[in-house]
């Protein structure tokens, strides 16, 4: 009985794991980052260097760097360290990082 238990308690907390996972990813719609990528373009800004920080989804964005607004969308952006990035302006995390 335990050599069977065992690995089913781990495989539901694997299942639990990746269904938490899956609850915090963002998902941005074609249109709207079609939406981000054109604004950028149209309103282009200065480039924030932030020394230590590593840039990728999920990083937190210093207070310190200003986020500027996108029409019709929920999050902002900002240029860090050369990366055009989307963030989260509750969490100041980024959600993406645009191309």
């Amino acid at each position: 009985m335990k050599t069977t238990l065992i690995p089913a308690v781990a495989g539901l907390a694997l299942i639990a794991g990746i269904g938490f996972a899956a609850a915090d990813e963002v998902i941005i719609t074609p249109e709207q980052q079609t939406v981000v990528k054109e604004y950028v373009h149209k309103h282009p800004i200065a480039s924030v260097n932030v020394l230590g920080l590593e840039l990728g989804v999920g990083s937190t964005v210093p207070d310190t760097v200003e986020l500027q607004e996108v029409p019709d969308v929920q999050y902002r952006y900002t240029i860090v360290n050369d990366h055009t990035v989307l963030v989260d302006p509750s969490t100041r995390r980024v959600v993406q990082v645009i191309q």
